[in-house]
Order: structure tokens, then C-alpha cells, then sequence
């Protein structure tokens, strides 16, 4: 992809959406100071809330974007029937949210939103994912050995928990590992255009 002298800013932590993003080859640095509070009202309609997040992470980056930048943020949520899961806060939280996931399908919503100085564009991305029954032993182990504790809904899907838990997947595999590179190609387009 020809950036046309811009340069592409992904303000994310994440060590998925930064590999997700260099197999696009566009070349970017990673900045993630920020001065957003992951928040938002209850009564909000659980679809909206990855985009919502997103948004705050790109307009609560610490500076003014210079002319020739473009910025990446995103945001995944799982749900799973109305219980929002993000990232959990221990093993005893990670386990309860896998034990829920265990044998039933949930949703995978992750939003992208681009911006450069003059304008911002949020799109998201819904996967529905199948767990198969997981037993006790299984996410005692794959918590043990993987420590999901940065994942929304306490799993990889890359990781041996999707390899031996996911039954069937619709959707984008990269929205559920947190970046739908499919649409951040085509967002990066309109704004190089």
C-alpha cells in the first residue's frame, strides 16, 4: 500500500493488532499515551460500546495529529447472550468467563476507527464464535499455561484454547483476534485516496 508520505500512528498496546497491522506491510509506529477513560453509560446498546471506546481512544490520544498522520485505534467486546465481557481481572474472573463461553456461541465485536486531522471514520465488525463444552481441567490449563488476562472474554482464538475449544466460527478470524484488517485496508484506502 502506497501511504503517500503519511504516516500511520497505532495507538494500541496490543502485541495482536500489532502484528495483524505489519501483515498489511504498511509500515507505522506504536503510541499508545493516552488520556481516555475506558467508560460509558449502562443504558448504552452493548453493540455501540466497541465503537463508542474506540472513538475515546483516538480523540483521547495526548496530541494533535501533525497533517501528514493518520491514527489507528480499536476496541473488542464479547458478548455473550447480555453479559459484556472485557478483560478479565484474575484467574477466578478469567475462569467464570470461560466456564459462560463453555458449550454456546457468543459475539466478537470489535470497532476500528481511523483519523487524521480533518476527519474520523468508526467501523465495526461482528463475529459469532462456537465453543464447544469445555471441561474444568481444560480452562484450569489454558489459564495456568497462556494467562489470558489482556483478552476480552479471557481467550485467544490463536492460542491452544481455539485450537481445541472453537467448534465453528462466522465472521472475520482477525476481528476475533482484535484487529479486522479486512476493514482497516479499506479505511487506509479512502484516507490515502
Amino acid at each position: 500500500m502506497d501511504l503517500k508520505g503519511k504516516r500511520i500512528i497505532l495507538a494500541s498496546n496490543s502485541p495482536r493488532r500489532k502484528e495483524l497491522l505489519a501483515g498489511l506491510d504498511v509500515e507505522f509506529t506504536v503510541d499508545t499515551r493516552n488520556s481516555f477513560e475506558e467508560s460509558y453509560d449502562p443504558s448504552t446498546p452493548h453493540e455501540k460500546v466497541p465503537a463508542l471506546m474506540s472513538e475515546g481512544k483516538s480523540l483521547g490520544f495526548w496530541r494533535e495529529l501533525e497533517d501528514d498522520e493518520i491514527i489507528i485505534t480499536s476496541d473488542t467486546m464479547v458478548l455473550c447472550g447480555t453479559d459484556i465481557m472485557g478483560k478479565p481481572k484474575g484467574p477466578e474472573e478469567a475462569a467464570h468467563m470461560l466456564r459462560l463461553l463453555s458449550g454456546r456461541s457468543h459475539q466478537v465485536i470489535t470497532a476500528v476507527t481511523v483519523r487524521d486531522r480533518n476527519r474520523m471514520e468508526t467501523v465495526s465488525d461482528t463475529a459469532h464464535v462456537w465453543f464447544k463444552k469445555l471441561t474444568d481441567s481444560e480452562i484450569d490449563y489454558y489459564i495456568e499455561n497462556y494467562r489470558p488476562f489482556d483478552k476480552a472474554g479471557a481467550y485467544g482464538i490463536q492460542e491452544w484454547i481455539g485450537y481445541i475449544g472453537i467448534s465453528k466460527i462466522e465472521g472475520s478470524y482477525f476481528n476475533i483476534m482484535g484487529l479486522p484488517v479486512h476493514i482497516v485496508y479499506s479505511l487506509l484506502e479512502k484516507f490515502l485516496g
